[in-house]
């Protein structure tokens, strides 16, 4: 006898998310790439024109790690669009800048991100755009709101060096 698949219950929001999201994410790069930016150059710039921020707030709020941060301002300074500067309140922090060049590359991209959400809700007729948009909003603020915490790896206490 052979075994068999056990038979699917529910929709596989877990699919249909991780898919969606994913091309959107292609389509967002390819979009931003035809101004020399990625994704998160633009999240460093816009949220550096927001309010003074330091290189680990902006890292924060643009889910990056320290490494991805580093180099994705380095790419900001090397464009000319960012810069890094002591802070104006705290001498001891550094604040990323930006530049003229990367407010006015900021204005374009965040034009090229509405048009890429756009199109994406535009494929969808009206009152289901509505619905989808509301459902989502729900979820992120209610159910979906806080990721679950796993099971994680011991983590081993470095040796501090002699």
């Amino acid at each position: 006898m052979t075994a068999m698949a056990p038979a699917r219950t529910e929709t596989d929001l877990s699919f249909l998310l991780d898919h969606t999201s994913h091309v959107l994410r292609t389509q967002m790069a390819a979009a931003l790439a035809e101004i020399g930016l990625t994704a998160r150059m633009h999240c460093v710039l816009v949220h550096a024109l927001e309010e003074e921020r330091t290189q680990i707030q902006l890292a924060e709020l643009g889910d990056m790690d320290k490494t991805t941060m580093v180099v994705t301002v380095d790419a900001l300074e090397k464009a000319g669009y960012a810069e890094r500067r002591p802070s104006s309140t705290d001498r001891r922090a550094r604040i990323i800048a930006v530049t003229e060049a990367g407010a006015e590359v900021a204005r374009r991209s965040q034009e090229i991100v509405d048009g890429v959400h756009r199109a994406a809700l535009e494929s969808l007729p009206d009152d289901e755009r509505e619905v989808l948009v509301r459902a989502l909003n729900r979820l992120v603020g209610g159910h979906l709101a806080t990721p679950a915490e796993g099971p994680q790896p011991a983590r081993r206490a470095r040796e501090r060096a002699k």
